[in-house]
């Protein structure tokens, strides 16, 4: 089946584009979404990309030409077999060589399984495909990983149904796919393509760096891997040329901001409105404009992890009336008993006596008094927790996420230490889900892991309260009317003054600093 490719939107007011460089040659096996051509209009340069995967069939629009707005440019087979090239004078087509029937895609024989979109959690319903780890044609094992999507909260990898090989990826990289979605096709049983590089037959690449490696490379007849020479014939845009005759400026004179360093029209215009060097002294150093700050910038598109976390934390600031309040603790008194029972306490429960068993033992034991800070307000109503569900924020490489220790107030110091162990391993490695972090009631935060001395956490929405913890620091504090030396945090306390008072507040900080700094009043519920 051809499928047509055609001149996509160009912009309000641009009634035509030139064809500057085509990125396949009839007989090419191209992948969704990949690069097949790039426009010029006189405003801005326009990337075309294949909206099937299948052999570029025939080419209708060549470089140079002028094309109106859905004006046709290409045909795609999705069947897998290239059309017989046109002659480029008369139009005739031209029987198919060995070279152009050889480029289609991997024949693989075999049943075809399907690679779904796995269980993404409850009220879950889309996922991003953030990375795919095998490419068409690849060998792969059961239960290897393919990709990694992502959901509004965890990572989740999709591993292999079957050993066979990828003959068909269905969902690139950014794609939005709902919770029923195929992700790709397994060929069962069929054996993959060497891994030393793929050659002219070979599936599509899907990375672009990839795709713009092998697009830069030729090899010359005969020759091995080990010949492959960078390309150094890149055509500037034909526009440019034209440009460039008419203004009178010379290629050597421009830099080119295109692909792979082609020069385009607006490139030349800017040329030609520069002034020409005199010979003295170089002038001072203009600051840059915005099109050359463009090339020394990133663009990464916003995870659907990170534009939740945007989203939620912007939707507290805007709803809940956040406040904060400040106090500090001498951590003397944990770090004496820490100190004396580690060593035991590690030999019984196979766990690390930390910091954070002691901070989330003595909220449960303020959040008794003060319950308000344990509440939340759901529409008319304040709803009060007579349990703990403590999140405890963790950041990693893709956010902050922040993992649910259970019924806190009901666990040893042992149990603390093990679930906030087992959590941060797990939020570490992208393998927390969605149950892991749904339902807490209070959140602590410890900012003093990365050398934060001061900071007003923001609540983590529908919650009332979160705690932050800092940096442990010697300072001089005064002790019995004497001067002396004593490790000091700063804690603070952002709350939502809707529902929680300043005297509640104030309290509920109060009875942690004092648990703390005694941590016996704990054993006695003081």
């Amino acid at each position: 089946m051809a499928t047509e490719v055609r001149v996509p939107t160009l912009g309000e007011s641009v009634s035509e584009a030139t064809v500057a460089t085509w990125f396949k040659k009839p007989g090419d096996a191209v992948a969704v979404d990949e690069m097949l051509c790039e426009l010029e209009t006189d405003k801005v340069t326009v990337e075309v990309p294949s909206p099937v995967a299948g052999i570029l069939a025939e080419i209708v629009a060549p470089e140079g030409g002028t094309v109106g707005p859905d004006a046709l440019l290409a045909q795609i087979d999705e069947t897998g077999a290239a059309a017989a090239p046109r002659d480029a004078t008369t139009g005739a087509a031209q029987p198919a060589t060995d070279e152009t029937a050889d480029r289609g895609m991997p024949k693989m024989a075999g049943k075809t399984v399907d690679v779904m979109v796995p269980t993404l959690g409850e009220s879950v319903t889309e996922a991003t495909v953030a990375t795919w780890f095998k490419k068409v044609g690849d060998a792969v094992a059961q239960d290897e990983m393919l990709c990694e999507l992502e959901t509004d909260k965890v990572s989740v990898e999709v591993p292999s149904p079957v050993a066979g090989v990828l003959a068909e990826i269905l969902a690139e990289e950014g794609a939005t796919v709902d919770a029923k979605a195929r992700l790709a096709i397994i060929t069962e049983g069929a054996a993959g393509g060497s891994t030393g590089g793929a050659g002219p037959g070979d599936a599509p690449v899907s990375d672009p760096d990839k795709r713009l490696e092998q697009a830069d490379m030729v090899n010359s007849p005969g020759a091995g891997p080990e010949q492959l020479t960078p390309r150094s014939d890149i055509e500037d845009a034909p526009s440019a040329k034209r440009a460039m005759a008419e203004s009178g400026v010379s290629r050597d004179q421009l830099q080119g901001s295109g692909r792979d360093g082609r020069v385009m029209k607006e490139d030349v215009a800017r040329g030609a409105a520069a002034p020409t060097p005199a010979a003295t002294p170089a002038p001072a150093p203009r600051a840059p404009s915005s099109a050359e700050d463009s090339h020394r910038e990133e663009r990464v598109r916003m995870t659907r992890l990170r534009a939740t976390i945007a989203r939620r934390l912007k939707d507290a600031q805007n709803t809940a009336a956040i406040l904060t309040t400040y106090n500090e603790v001498d951590m003397s008194g944990i770090m004496e008993l820490r100190s004396a029972y580690k060593d035991q306490f590690e030999k019984k429960h196979r766990v690390k006596l930390g910091f954070m068993s002691f901070f989330v033992k003595a909220c449960c034991h303020a959040l008794k008094e003060v319950p308000e800070v344990n509440a939340e307000i759901d529409g008319g109503d304040i709803v009060y927790k007579n349990f703990v569900h403590m999140g405890v924020a963790v950041g990693t490489p893709n956010g902050l996420v922040v993992p649910v220790v259970r019924d806190a107030d009901q666990l040893s110091f042992a149990d603390i230490e093990k679930q906030i162990a087992e959590l941060g391993l797990r939020a570490r490695d992208g393998k927390l889900t969605m149950a892991d972090m749904q339902g807490g009631s209070f959140t602590i935060s410890n900012g003093g892991v990365y050398g934060s001395l001061m900071s007003s956490p923001i609540l983590n929405p529908p919650q009332s309260g979160i705690l932050g913890m800092h940096k442990i620091q010697d300072r001089p504090v005064v002790v019995g009317g004497q001067i002396v030396i004593r490790p000091m945090m700063y804690l603070a306390l952002s709350y939502d003054h809707r529902i929680v008072d300043g005297k509640g507040a104030v309290t509920f900080l109060v009875r942690v600093k004092e648990a703390l700094e005694d941590p016996r009043r704990l054993l006695m519920d003081l």
